[in-house]
């Protein structure tokens, strides 16, 4: 008998290994899907706000809420871009455009992440509508894929865009003396401007205005959905 299947003296690998498919793919981004909803998903970075301390300032009862509904708009605004990003990278079939969106949907996690953790010191939970929201988002970045790189990125870029300007909108609304959602804000913003340039810098091209129009409309819809649900 000859000897057993495998790989030779010099450590080849067996010509049957099987090689990763679209099925592979689409297990993948449904599990992770999972993890992101459920707060699992793991993240790179530390929470800008910082450990709690019993020195920040004490909230009032309708400060609590109203700050915990806004970190909830931003959480449901993260799970948007993640799912958008992640949608857009799957068909994407320019391998660096693909490293640019998943990298970006990376930073989301962390994002994710700090407005999970706020949204748990304020008492408060994330939208039960989540799972609808990135469903949503991830189907509308499996159609901008199909629109080309410039329009695919100009999803990105504009996606940023609105999200920066929801961004600038929380600080001027939060109460002043909450500091750590406004640490936490701050740092989000920042990075959206990041994505944003990074987007323009690989050559994002500017969406029509029926489609910037429609993705506002969206954007408010959810915002006003998710402060309350």
């Amino acid at each position: 008998m000859g000897p057993a299947a495998g790989p030779d003296a010099r450590g080849a690998a067996p010509a049957w290994r099987r090689r990763a498919g679209r099925l592979d793919a689409i297990l993948a981004e449904a599990g992770r899907a999972l993890r992101v909803l459920d707060g699992t998903v793991s993240h790179e970075r530390a929470n800008p706000a910082g450990p709690a301390s019993a020195d920040d300032p004490a909230l009032s009862d309708a400060e609590s809420r109203h700050a915990a509904g806004l970190m909830r708009v931003n959480h449901v605004g993260e799970i948007c871009a993640q799912a958008l990003y992640r949608g857009q990278a799957l068909l994407c079939r320019d391998e660096g455009i693909r490293r640019v969106l998943l990298r970006a949907a990376e930073e989301e996690v962390d994002h994710l992440a700090w407005c999970r953790q706020r949204l748990d010191e304020l008492h408060s939970r994330p939208s039960l509508l989540n799972p609808l929201w990135y469903a949503g988002s991830f189907g509308l970045g499996l159609v901008a894929s199909r629109a080309g790189i410039p329009y695919n990125l100009g999803f990105m870029a504009e996606t940023e865009r609105q999200v920066e300007e929801h961004l600038d909108g929380h600080l001027n609304a939060l109460p002043d003396h909450d500091r750590r959602s406004r640490r936490i804000v701050t740092r989000m913003r920042d990075d959206e401007i990041g994505h944003r340039t990074t987007a323009e810098d690989h050559g994002a091209a500017p969406l029509p205005a029926p489609v910037r129009g429609a993705m506002r409309l969206m954007s408010r819809i959810m915002t006003t959905t998710a402060y309350r649900i």
